[in-house]
Protein backbone atom coordinates (compact mmCIF):
# COMPACT_ATOMS: atom_id res chain seq x y z
CA UNK A 1 0.00 0.00 0.00
CA UNK A 2 1.41 3.58 -0.72
CA UNK A 3 0.59 7.26 -1.99
CA UNK A 4 -0.79 7.43 -4.93
CA UNK A 5 -0.13 10.91 -6.15
CA UNK A 6 0.74 14.60 -4.85
CA UNK A 7 4.35 15.42 -2.68
CA UNK A 8 4.36 12.05 -0.92
CA UNK A 9 3.89 10.20 -4.52
CA UNK A 10 4.87 6.07 -3.96
CA UNK A 11 5.88 6.62 -0.18
CA UNK A 12 4.88 3.22 1.40
CA UNK A 13 2.56 3.03 4.31
CA UNK A 14 2.19 0.07 6.89
CA UNK A 15 -0.62 -1.91 6.71
CA UNK A 16 -1.60 -5.02 9.04
CA UNK A 17 -1.94 -8.64 7.72
CA UNK A 18 -4.92 -10.42 7.40
CA UNK A 19 -8.54 -9.21 6.94
CA UNK A 20 -8.87 -7.15 10.46
CA UNK A 21 -8.22 -3.63 8.56
CA UNK A 22 -9.31 -3.21 4.99
CA UNK A 23 -7.83 -0.15 3.43
CA UNK A 24 -9.30 1.55 0.30
CA UNK A 25 -7.40 0.22 -2.81
CA UNK A 26 -4.53 2.42 -4.48
CA UNK A 27 -6.99 2.33 -7.48
CA UNK A 28 -9.75 3.85 -5.86
CA UNK A 29 -7.91 6.38 -4.08
CA UNK A 30 -6.53 7.87 -7.34
CA UNK A 31 -10.15 7.33 -8.96
CA UNK A 32 -11.62 9.27 -5.87
CA UNK A 33 -8.95 12.30 -6.10
CA UNK A 34 -9.05 12.31 -9.91
CA UNK A 35 -12.95 13.00 -9.75
CA UNK A 36 -12.63 15.25 -6.93
CA UNK A 37 -9.67 17.26 -8.73
CA UNK A 38 -12.25 17.57 -11.66
CA UNK A 39 -15.10 19.11 -9.92
CA UNK A 40 -13.41 20.80 -7.44
CA UNK A 41 -10.21 21.42 -8.87
CA UNK A 42 -6.69 20.34 -6.61
CA UNK A 43 -6.53 23.35 -4.19
CA UNK A 44 -6.94 21.78 -0.74
CA UNK A 45 -5.27 24.24 1.05
CA UNK A 46 -7.75 25.71 3.08
CA UNK A 47 -9.49 22.58 3.42
CA UNK A 48 -9.94 20.30 6.57
CA UNK A 49 -10.33 16.25 6.01
CA UNK A 50 -12.30 14.05 7.94
CA UNK A 51 -11.57 10.56 7.74
CA UNK A 52 -13.34 8.30 9.64
CA UNK A 53 -13.30 4.48 10.59
CA UNK A 54 -10.08 4.82 9.22
CA UNK A 55 -7.98 2.17 9.61
CA UNK A 56 -4.62 3.09 8.28
CA UNK A 57 -5.76 6.55 7.17
CA UNK A 58 -4.56 5.46 3.76
CA UNK A 59 -7.24 7.96 2.52
CA UNK A 60 -6.14 10.81 4.89
CA UNK A 61 -2.67 10.88 4.48
CA UNK A 62 -3.12 10.84 0.35
CA UNK A 63 -5.08 13.84 1.28
CA UNK A 64 -1.97 15.52 2.85
CA UNK A 65 0.26 14.30 0.43
CA UNK A 66 -2.14 16.29 -2.16
CA UNK A 67 -2.15 19.12 0.32
CA UNK A 68 -5.07 19.18 2.36
CA UNK A 69 -4.58 21.99 5.50
CA UNK A 70 -5.24 19.59 7.92
CA UNK A 71 -6.60 16.27 8.43
CA UNK A 72 -8.19 14.25 11.43
CA UNK A 73 -8.73 10.68 11.55
CA UNK A 74 -11.41 8.57 13.75
CA UNK A 75 -11.04 4.84 14.76
CA UNK A 76 -11.73 2.96 17.77
CA UNK A 77 -8.73 1.61 17.22
CA UNK A 78 -6.13 4.16 16.41
CA UNK A 79 -2.80 1.97 16.44
CA UNK A 80 -2.71 1.49 12.60
CA UNK A 81 -2.99 5.40 11.92
CA UNK A 82 -0.59 6.25 14.64
CA UNK A 83 2.07 3.98 13.08
CA UNK A 84 1.95 5.55 9.70
CA UNK A 85 1.69 8.94 10.63
CA UNK A 86 5.24 8.52 12.39
CA UNK A 87 5.71 7.86 8.57
CA UNK A 88 5.15 12.02 7.95
CA UNK A 89 7.40 13.28 10.05
CA UNK A 90 7.30 16.98 8.00
CA UNK A 91 3.38 16.97 9.02
CA UNK A 92 2.27 16.35 12.12
CA UNK A 93 1.09 20.02 12.60
CA UNK A 94 -1.57 18.82 9.68
CA UNK A 95 -2.51 15.72 12.03
CA UNK A 96 -5.11 14.88 14.51
CA UNK A 97 -5.70 11.25 15.47
CA UNK A 98 -8.91 11.01 17.43
CA UNK A 99 -9.92 7.32 19.31
CA UNK A 100 -13.66 7.20 19.33
CA UNK A 101 -16.11 5.79 17.66
CA UNK A 102 -17.88 7.27 15.03
CA UNK A 103 -21.28 6.11 15.59
CA UNK A 104 -21.38 7.90 18.81
CA UNK A 105 -19.65 11.45 18.40
CA UNK A 106 -19.25 14.12 20.77
CA UNK A 107 -19.57 17.40 19.83
CA UNK A 108 -17.69 18.79 16.79
CA UNK A 109 -14.81 21.38 18.10
CA UNK A 110 -14.43 21.92 14.41
CA UNK A 111 -15.96 21.68 10.93
CA UNK A 112 -14.96 19.80 8.16
CA UNK A 113 -15.58 20.71 4.53
CA UNK A 114 -14.68 17.13 3.32
CA UNK A 115 -15.13 13.59 5.36
CA UNK A 116 -14.18 10.03 3.86
CA UNK A 117 -16.40 7.36 5.19
CA UNK A 118 -15.41 3.67 4.80
CA UNK A 119 -17.32 2.14 7.57
CA UNK A 120 -17.00 -2.00 7.90
CA UNK A 121 -19.29 -3.32 4.90
CA UNK A 122 -22.88 -3.92 5.69
CA UNK A 123 -23.54 -3.38 9.28
CA UNK A 124 -25.44 -0.34 8.71
CA UNK A 125 -22.61 1.96 10.41
CA UNK A 126 -22.48 4.41 7.21
CA UNK A 127 -25.93 5.97 7.81
CA UNK A 128 -25.15 5.96 11.34
CA UNK A 129 -22.12 8.08 11.56
CA UNK A 130 -23.31 10.28 8.81
CA UNK A 131 -26.21 11.05 11.12
CA UNK A 132 -23.70 11.85 13.79
CA UNK A 133 -21.61 14.06 11.68
CA UNK A 134 -25.05 16.14 10.91
CA UNK A 135 -26.41 16.49 14.43
CA UNK A 136 -23.28 16.76 16.20
CA UNK A 137 -22.31 19.95 13.70
CA UNK A 138 -18.70 18.34 12.26
CA UNK A 139 -19.56 19.15 8.71
CA UNK A 140 -19.39 22.64 6.99
CA UNK A 141 -21.55 24.53 4.51
CA UNK A 142 -21.76 22.65 1.48
CA UNK A 143 -18.86 19.68 2.80
CA UNK A 144 -18.31 16.71 0.56
CA UNK A 145 -18.98 13.38 2.05
CA UNK A 146 -17.24 10.60 -0.01
CA UNK A 147 -18.86 7.24 1.79
CA UNK A 148 -17.24 3.76 0.34
CA UNK A 149 -19.96 1.05 0.53
CA UNK A 150 -20.12 -2.64 -0.36
CA UNK A 151 -22.02 -1.93 -4.55
CA UNK A 152 -24.66 -4.47 -3.57
CA UNK A 153 -25.29 -2.62 0.55
CA UNK A 154 -28.48 -0.81 0.97
CA UNK A 155 -28.04 2.41 1.97
CA UNK A 156 -30.59 5.45 2.90
CA UNK A 157 -28.86 9.30 2.23
CA UNK A 158 -29.67 11.56 5.15
CA UNK A 159 -31.91 14.40 4.59
CA UNK A 160 -29.23 16.71 4.54
CA UNK A 161 -27.29 15.34 2.26
CA UNK A 162 -27.72 14.94 -1.54
CA UNK A 163 -25.64 12.80 -4.41
CA UNK A 164 -23.56 14.40 -6.61
CA UNK A 165 -22.09 11.45 -8.06
CA UNK A 166 -21.89 7.58 -7.61
CA UNK A 167 -19.13 4.85 -9.01
CA UNK A 168 -18.29 1.33 -8.98
CA UNK A 169 -15.22 -0.09 -8.50
CA UNK A 170 -15.14 -4.03 -7.83
CA UNK A 171 -16.34 -4.56 -4.79
CA UNK A 172 -16.81 -0.72 -3.25
CA UNK A 173 -19.59 1.57 -4.52
CA UNK A 174 -18.27 5.09 -4.03
CA UNK A 175 -20.96 7.33 -3.10
CA UNK A 176 -20.41 11.83 -3.80
CA UNK A 177 -22.87 13.62 -1.18
CA UNK A 178 -22.64 17.01 -0.41
CA UNK A 179 -24.24 18.88 2.47
CA UNK A 180 -27.34 20.98 1.35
Amino acid sequence: MRIVGGKYRGKKLWAPEGKAVRPTSERTREAIFNILYSHMGGDYSQMALLDIFCGTGAFGFEGISRGFKNVAFIDIDTVPVQKNAKLFPMEQDKITILKADATQLYPARRKYQMVFCDAPYGKGLTEVALEQLLKKDWLADKAVCITEIRNDEKFTIPDELEMVDERGYGLARVLFLRKK
